[in-house]
């Protein structure tokens, strides 16, 4: 009949409505199964790891604490008997490294004290002409054609070259000293037992510039040669060697 016609033949399953639905229904459950992390979460989780870490900590820390609490005597006394042992070792290192200190001291005193001492040495020998010496100063030449030139004029000349500051000076092959004279004699000049033949040569170490703005002062030693019929020429030099000694 044309009535039954929407009626599905018997035998035949039909879909139910749970059936259709059922693949939505496993989704929505993975999803409440699927972990979703939140911040709080994470935080939470952190705080946790935090807290374990700072526990095993204070669990270590404790028993290292309660080692001595729980030694016996005789392991205490050895505790003890190692720390006093390690304690005067290191109360002797301290007294070699003071007897050292002072030691070292003692030797820069005594090299600062030497070092000064040859100093002096030095300064009296170049004072007493029994040193060579070499410097900055001039060369002072004294030409004598005609035989003017006196044991004055070559004293004067001396004091004035000292009293401008030369330190050591050398005339011919002699050493100026505290006592240096000079004598007139026949042939020329006496210096110090010394004779002396024209050209006189004045080696002096000094400031060259002083030097020689003494020498040539108005009516100085320089005028008084000349006018003794010298002829004088000053040498300024970087370095001055004065190789003459004086007997001690």
């Amino acid at each position: 009949m044309s009535g039954d016609d929407g009626e599905a033949p018997p035998g035949a399953e039909t879909p139910t409505e749970p059936e259709q639905a059922r693949p939505g229904a496993l989704t929505g459950v993975i999803e409440l199964l699927r972990p979703r992390a939140s911040w709080g979460q994470l935080i939470g989780g952190l705080l946790c790891v935090v807290v374990g870490f700072a526990v095993v900590v204070q669990i270590q820390s404790t028993k290292r604490d309660t080692t001595f609490a729980t030694a016996r005597q005789d392991e205490l006394v050895g505790i003890l008997a190692d720390l006093g042992q390690r304690s005067e070792r290191l109360r002797g290192d301290i007294r070699d490294l003071e007897e050292t200190k002072a030691e070292l001291q003692r030797d820069a005193q005594g090299d600062a004290a030497l070092e000064e001492a040859r100093k002096r040495a030095t300064t009296y020998g170049l004072l007493a002409g029994t040193l060579p010496a070499e410097g900055p100063g001039i060369e002072l030449a004294v030409q004598d054609p005609r035989g003017g030139v006196r044991a004055g004029d070559l004293l004067d000349a001396l004091q004035e070259l000292r009293d401008a500051g030369a330190e050591v000076v050398q005339v011919n092959g002699v050493r100026a000293g505290v006592d240096t004279y000079f004598l007139d004699a026949r042939d020329g000049v006496v210096a110090d037992g010394h004779p002396l033949r024209a050209p006189y040569t004045f080696l002096a170490i000094g400031d060259p510039h002083t030097l020689i703005t003494a020498l040539n002062i108005p009516g100085g030693v320089v005028r008084t040669l000349q006018g003794a019929g010298a002829t004088v020429s000053i040498t300024p030099r970087a370095k001055v060697t004065v190789s003459a000694i004086r007997s001690p």
